[in-house]
């Protein structure tokens, strides 16, 4: 049911790059990966707001190109499926544009798995060209861009998602 990490379970490496091992689960750890993104995601915008989770995708994105390194250095694979900490940055960047709301998140969790899995161009592109620990994270930060326009068209639209300058136009009546 779980692999075995390529560093011990406690290595900062091995606790960021498989986000405290939800990608140590044989069966889908990118997917296992987003699900535990979205309460951290929640988390942090109920603490800070969409600036918190701006800030907070920054620093695990420079966190997991260090963590992803020393992990890959360890397993000898170019992008083993157990380093997820590229799908958690790819999937908070998909829920900023959104309230944070199980119904919206849940659409952007859905699109951002459809680009992470299907890695339409440039994602393909970006995952086949760029062996490095960058290139690990940056496919799924363009996903997660992606799956975030999606998410915020389907929230405004099918959803009824109001849009903030909506509000500030309806203030000033």
């Amino acid at each position: 049911m779980f692999q075995r990490p390529a560093l011990p379970l406690f290595h900062p490496a091995t606790v960021i790059a498989t986000w405290f091992g939800s990608g140590l689960v044989k069966w889908a750890p990118g997917t296992w990966g987003s699900l535990a993104a979205l309460p951290c995601a929640g988390g942090i915008v109920w603490l800070g707001g969409s600036t918190g989770l701006w800030a907070a995708s920054v620093l695990v994105f420079l966190a997991g190109l260090w963590a992803s390194a020393r992990y890959v250095r360890a397993q000898d694979d170019d992008d083993p499926g157990s380093v997820v900490v590229d799908e958690v940055v790819g999937q908070w960047v998909a829920v900023l544009p959104l309230s944070p709301e199980p119904v919206t998140y849940l659409v952007a969790f859905l699109a951002f798995r459809f680009f992470d899995i299907l890695k339409p161009w440039p994602i393909g592109w970006l995952d086949r060209r760029l062996k490095s620990p960058f290139g690990i994270m940056a496919d799924d930060v363009v996903a997660g861009i992606l799956a975030g326009a999606v998410a915020f068209a389907v929230a405004v639209w099918l959803l009824g998602y109001s849009l903030p300058w909506d509000q500030a136009e309806h203030a000033f009546r």
